[in-house]
């Protein structure tokens, strides 16, 4: 029978991440606002600026139907680029569209097992009997109708209705047009898969594989294999080097060691491509003795290496300091002929130069010296990597003799200028360019751009412009990028109406403003308190169809509403939630996260030691974006070593914190830098990784760090322990934290005050409580001479309270206050966790007591006694304490007047609840995030779903920014009350805000949404979900 995979909904990499959840909310959005007026008013006060509801605008939740953007000509274009791409993708071992069904050997992928098959629709003859007819047509068809599936809906049924015949070829084919849309290639793939008579090939599956190991999907891969086996279909070489290419590209090299085992045992001889993947692989995970090895059988099959697979194998000796390999490489190319001699030379000079190995690249410049091989090529490369190196005077030198050699050009002195200007040299480097110029050479344009650019950073603005000037008239056709530098400099020093004459100026000549420059220009206006400018170069950006990404719009959003424009904002928020992207891949641009989720801010003062800087903050962010904006592992280490960064463990340190949300990508980071040369890790990065890894709930790989920094000979501190303690208790895992906590006494470790609070406060959680072991913990750190912080004694005497045990909380404070705890401060949190335990007439009780201790009834005793009240439903007896607070001059705090909001909307009385925040604002109380999440609670159980989502949007634009309760809340509320269809918008804020949602929120959204009847939309957010997890998770 045949094994048949399940459709994609369980493979999460291939699902639009969030682009799904627009589109299929597109149709279902929040309503526009409706608030009552009086409402309006309250809530939204002139100084809010937010519009009110007869203003005749749309809410900024409203997302406008955008037209399509897109023509079919673009569609082709796009699919047959795509076609492209895979068929680029392993040179000669690539998938080309030529194949047929009438192979004469096994090798060519075809299965002995039946007859040759197709999609047999409505009795039309098969593609195998019609092979002579161009098939562009037919996969044309089918590929529009698979690629256009953007939102998951009717693709069967649409290629049901179609009734075309499709056999293996076509699929092959549409396949290849659709590898960056995985997920829809692989519903089309199952799709045909079930049709009568159809059998999959060895070429489709290539296909399907090859995109699944594009996307990294590795668990859909080895399934895919398995069913090939399955099905007796064969393997050939193509599949085999499909698996050990793509293997390697995510660094996992002993599976793409494995995979070429198993191809020699399956009897498929190795050939060039093979080899070649084989190498790349293994000269990315820098295994240089591997590499000479499988490089050594490569050439004892009297296989040649190209200049690009030579060029690699060179760059990993290289920056091995393996010298003799790199001579070794550079002979064997000249031995086979495929370039010249002086071209291998310049290679292994390169090489060398590329990884600062100057020493070595300088031999190897007096042996190309000697033998008469130096021309303008060499000499530049050797300058660029002494400028590179910050050896300007050997450079200069350099240049004086290669003048006597008439081997000076423009981009000769442009190496020189940029070496200089890395030194901060300015002045000496415009001499350079006067001197260029009085010499008869035209200066790079570069070389303007890298001056301009340092004069405006050191504010010598006249000096800028006037470079600028004398590079137009020297008849130098300025490009967008010194245009943009230009348009930076204006703004940065207050001339945003010469700003604008460059860029039109630009526009004007034919050169057509990039990404790049729009956003560079807005990122300068905004910081300029120049929004409205700003938001002038966003609507244009997004008439050009130039997506400007969440970070782009959230500035100019920010900006528009601290300078007072609030509808303007709301405007610019309308384009960014209609925005659809119609090319299906966007350029990913992510800023560092600076919010923690709810889960790891509970924890956020887990002690990993801080330390001095040491490093640039610009270093960090530019590493951090790189982390976050790349889903290939080898593409990411790629541009980590381009940008020759010296790592310091502090900096990786910092790194590490930033990176929480893509944490996945950090540990590989970890991993990787810890095998570079002059870098080792300390006991501080090794617990940031740590606490990386348990806060993804990788406890495996957490675990493995530890053993690894032991092997390392690292000694682990008491706070390495307190880390994992935390990590196990925030996961509600106490058992594994007390075992952890023994563990480490068993080990010779003491535990600390911070390992002895983080585990009483994770047994006394509601989740996974255990009482009895957080009273002997708590013992323990008495009798250890540890005083439990104000937080660690409110969590614990609330346990005590909640679960009955009143003696041992009162015994706690009285022992407390004699080891010299405040005592107002102690019987006030004793009062504030009876009344949370519900056990207010003992709270009340010991209010009286409180004068013969010496203690007063306070701001905080008061507040804990009226919230108890409230929530027991005795609103008169609370009213009565709040006149009392009054009367003896107690202030109100925003604590009493936010239980008050919080009981009037759980009463469902709206107006008594504004009224009450009226008199908030009023008196000088400023609403907290519990304040305004309490009338989100109200307005929702009101059915006042529109109001609620007013409240939001206000707190998104004038604060509190809404936390991780809020948005929990929100999402709960709008599943119970029918509209679900939204919620997966707040899932979407909050990872735009840099909160993780929990596996509660997935659950309580995907489970809305199915009893509504919305699977489609429930899939999705369950495949951002897996998303989410994988770029947690690390991955060996």
């Amino acid at each position: 029978m045949r094994n048949v995979i399940k459709p994609f909904a369980s493979h999460s990499l291939f699902s639009h991440h969030f682009n799904s959840l627009r589109t299929l909310s597109s149709n279902n959005k929040p309503n526009p606002p409706s608030l009552y007026q009086n409402i309006t008013n309250i809530i939204f006060s002139p100084e809010d600026g937010f519009p009110s509801s007869d203003d005749g605008s749309e809410g900024v939740r409203q997302i406008a139907p955008k037209s399509s953007r897109s023509s079919n000509a673009k569609r082709t274009h796009v699919e047959a680029s795509d076609s492209k791409d895979v068929d680029r993708a392993f040179g000669e071992n690539s998938y080309r569209e030529s194949h047929t069904l009438n192979a004469k050997d096994s090798s060519q992928g075809v299965r002995r097992i039946g007859p040759k098959s197709s999609c047999s629709l409505n009795a039309k003859p098969t593609m195998s009997e019609t092979s002579s007819e161009d098939v562009s047509p037919i996969v044309q068809r089918i590929t529009e109708i698979v690629r256009s599936e953007t939102a998951g809906i009717g693709m069967e049924r649409r290629l049901d209705e179609l009734g075309l015949s499709c056999g293996p070829d076509v699929v092959e084919m549409v396949l290849k047009r659709c590898f960056k849309v995985g997920h829809l290639a692989l519903r089309f793939f199952n799709w045909v898969k079930l049709k009568p008579d159809y059998c999959h090939t060895t070429e489709t599956y290539n296909a399907m594989i090859y995109i699944a190991g594009e996307a990294q999907e590795f668990d859909l891969v080895e399934r895919l294999i398995a069913e090939m086996d399955d099905e007796l279909c064969p393997k050939d070489i193509k599949t085999w080097t499909i698996l050990i290419s793509h293997y390697g590209k995510a660094g996992r090299i002993g599976k793409a060691l494995l995979a070429f085992e198993a191809m020699r045992k399956s009897g498929c001889e190795p050939d060039r491509g093979a080899y070649k993947a084989i190498l790349r692989a293994l000269c990315y995970a820098r295994k240089p003795e591997l590499a000479t090895e499988f490089y050594q059988e490569m050439a004892s099959k009297n296989m040649v290496a190209d200049v690009g697979l030579y060029q690699m194998l060179m760059s990993c000796f290289a920056r091995s300091d393996n010298k003799q390999a790199v001579l070794s490489l550079r002979n064997d190319m000249i031995k086979c002929g495929q370039i010249s001699e002086n071209e291998a030379y310049s290679l292994a000079l390169k090489c060398f130069c590329s990884f600062g190995k100057l020493k070595d690249a300088q031999e190897i410049f007096e042996e190309m010296k000697r033998k008469s091989l130096v021309g303008s090529d060499a000499y530049e490369i050797l300058l660029k990597g002494l400028c590179r190196e910050g050896k300007v005077d050997e450079a200069i030198e350099m240049i004086e003799y290669m003048k006597n050699e008439s081997a000076v050009s423009s981009r000769t002195y442009g190496f020189l200028i940029h070496g200089l200007l890395s030194k901060g040299d300015i002045g000496k480097a415009i001499d350079v360019l006067h001197r260029v110029r009085e010499i008869g050479c035209l200066p790079t344009i570069s070389s303007y751009t890298e001056i301009i650019q340092h004069l405006f950073s050191s504010d010598q603005y006249e000096t800028a412009c006037e470079l600028y000037e004398e590079m137009l008239e020297s008849s130098i056709r300025p490009d967008i990028v010194v245009a943009t530098a230009m348009v930076a400099g204006h703004v940065r020093h207050g001339q945003v109406s010469k700003a604008w004459c460059v860029f039109e100026a630009t526009k004007e000549k034919g050169l057509r403003p990039t990404w790049k420059s729009y956003t560079v220009f807005i990122k300068e206006l905004c910081k300029a308190s120049e929004p409205l400018e700003a938001f002038k170069l966003l609507k244009a950006m997004s008439d050009l169809d130039i997506n400007a990404t969440d970070g782009i719009f959230g500035l100019v959003i920010n900006s528009l509403t601290r300078n007072g424009y609030f509808e303007k904002a709301e405007e610019a928020e309308k384009i960014r939630r209609s925005f659809k992207v119609d090319n299906l891949e966007s350029e990913p641009i992510s800023q560092p996260v600076d919010h923690l989720s709810h889960e790891e801010h509970e924890i956020s003062s887990c002690p990993v030691a801080r330390v001095k800087e040491d490093f640039s903050d610009d270093d960090v962010r530019e590493v951090c974006r790189i982390l976050s904006s790349s889903e290939e592992w080898s593409s990411t280490q790629e541009q980590l070593a381009r940008r020759m960064i010296s790592f310091t463990p502090n900096m990786v340190d910092a790194i590490l914190r930033r990176c929480q949300r893509h944490s996945r990508a950090a540990l590989q980071f970890f991993s990787w830098i810890g095998k570079q040369t002059n870098y080792a890790h300390t006991t501080e990065t090794y617990n940031m990784a740590i606490k990386l890894a348990g806060s993804a709930k990788d406890f495996k790989h957490m675990r493995y760090l530890y053993q690894e920094m032991k092997r390392k000979g690292l000694s682990a501190a008491a706070n390495t322990w307190t880390i994992m303690i935390a990590q196990y208790g925030q996961a509600g895992l106490t058992e594994l934290a007390l075992k952890t906590f023994k563990e480490m006494k068993s080990e010779g470790y003491s535990p600390d005050g911070s390992t002895f609070k983080y585990l009483i406060v994770f047994l006394c959680g509601k989740k996974g409580r255990k009482i009895e072991e957080a009273m002997k913990i708590f013992q323990e750190m008495n009798q250890a001479g540890y005083m439990p912080d104000k937080e660690t004694v409110g969590i614990y005497l609330s346990s005590l309270c909640e679960s009955g045990k009143l003696v041992d909380a009162r015994r706690t404070i009285i022992s407390l206050c004699k080891r010299g705890f405040e005592t107002q401060l102690a019987y006030s949190m004793l009062i504030k966790s009876l009344c949370r335990a519900g056990r207010l007439e003992e709270a009340l009780l010991s209010t009286s007591e409180l004068a013969e201790l010496g203690c007063r009834m306070d701001q905080y005793v008061y507040g804990s006694i009226i919230h108890a009240m409230l929530r027991g439903g005795r609103i008169d007896e609370a009213l009565d304490k709040v006149e009392e607070m009054k009367m003896t001059g107690v202030p109100v705090t925003t604590q009493v007047q936010t239980s008050l909001v919080v009981h009037f909307c759980k009463e469902k009385e709206i107006e008594k609840a504004v009224e009450t925040f009226k008199t908030m604002r009023e008196t000088g109380c400023e609403p907290t995030v519990v304040t305004y999440s309490a009338l989100i609670r109200g307005f929702m159980n009101a059915g006042m779903v529109s109001d609620a989502w007013d409240i939001f949007w206000r707190m998104k634009l004038k604060g509190p920014l809404p936390d991780f309760e809020t948005y929990s809340m929100f999402m709960t509320c709008l599943c119970k009350g029918g509209k679900s269809e939204d919620a997966p918008l707040l899932i979407r804020e909050m990872l735009d805000s840099g909160i993780i949602p929990s596996a509660v929120n997935f659950r309580t959204v995907f489970h809305g949404l199915n009893r509504e009847g919305k699977t489609e939309l429930a899939q999705s957010v369950l495949q951002t979900k897996w998303l989410l997890k994988r770029e947690r998770m690390f991955l060996n």
